[in-house]
């Protein structure tokens, strides 16, 4: 049996969930990617408190671990330090098969860092955090994963984003009615010609800047929500501003227009490429595969 490759994979949320369809979808995985989404959603609503669970966290990580298949699912207890958040049960490791090649998925709060220091060769994460940490500011922002790796600095990282995965969630301009003059476009020309507020997460600020370009905030400030005041109605609140959106359902809730989709919040593929070797190359041709064509790296 070969040595099984490790991957960098998100302990929990929609980013991990998208990585375990994917192995679904090119490997004999479906039964694990059942076992885990379904582990860690009733996890989430335990944290939540959307449900009362019987036992303590230590009696349901015993009863989810399997020592008698090694290539079985296996959680950890993750300890958050901030107020009011319990602790909670997320993903460790497993093994999957995937052609001809095993897999070895490994649980990590920040995948792309762990690429970074050289950990792994290959990697998911989300492509907002490549945008926040290595993505050069400049005076044109960037509108696709495409443009990721044309503005990734080579002597920063070896890491290059390989592909996405679809599960698309877009930062999207946002505006209340007075704000946008009738029969004008709420796009990137808009935000060049406007000067004033523009509201959001204070953790977006260089994402923002990055995507939007330099020129375009020349005449922008940027505005924050309220600790405990939710993202669109503080935009409602300023009059402009981004956020991310699937339906839009809830920015048109707080009279909210929707402009442009600025940039895809999506789950990405990475590379380390100075850590690369055929077994690495093999898995990652593999997790591509014939329906993601559109492979980023060169």
């Amino acid at each position: 049996m070969t040595t099984p490759v490790p991957v960098a994979v998100p302990r929990k949320g929609r980013p991990l969930e998208a990585v375990l369809e994917r192995l679904a979808h090119v490997g004999d995985a479906a039964p694990l990617a059942d076992d885990v989404s379904s582990t860690l959603r009733y996890e989430k609503a335990v944290t939540k408190d959307e449900l009362d669970a019987d036992r303590g966290p230590y009696e349901r990580l015993a009863d989810y671990s399997d020592h008698e298949a090694p290539a079985a699912p296996e959680y950890t207890l993750l300890r958050d330090d901030r107020d009011g958040k319990p602790r909670r049960i997320v993903f460790d490791a497993a093994t999957v098969e995937i052609g001809d090649v095993s897999v070895k998925l490994v649980g990590r709060e920040e995948p792309f860092r762990a690429l970074r220091t050289h950990e792994f060769a290959l990697g998911f994460d989300s492509a907002d955090l490549v945008l926040e940490e290595v993505v050069g500011i400049e005076r044109e922002g960037i509108a696709e994963l495409a443009d990721i790796n044309r503005r990734i600095d080579p002597r920063d990282t070896d890491v290059r984003v390989v592909t996405g995965l679809g599960d698309t969630v877009y930062h999207t301009l946002m505006a209340t009615p007075d704000v946008l003059p009738s029969g004008t476009d709420l796009d990137r020309a808009f935000v060049a010609d406007y000067e004033g507020p523009l509201c959001i997460s204070p953790r977006y600020e260089r994402l923002v800047t990055a995507v939007l370009g330099t020129d375009a905030l020349a005449d922008v400030d940027f505005a924050y929500p309220d600790p405990d005041q939710e993202e669109e109605a503080a935009i409602a609140e300023t009059g402009l501003g981004v956020y991310l959106t699937v339906t839009g359902s809830t920015a048109r809730d707080h009279g909210l227009v929707l402009g442009e989709h600025l940039f895809p919040s999506e789950t990405v593929l990475m590379e380390n490429r100075a850590e690369a070797d055929p077994s690495v190359e093999r898995v990652r041709e593999l997790l591509v595969g014939p329906d993601l064509e559109s492979a980023l790296t060169v």
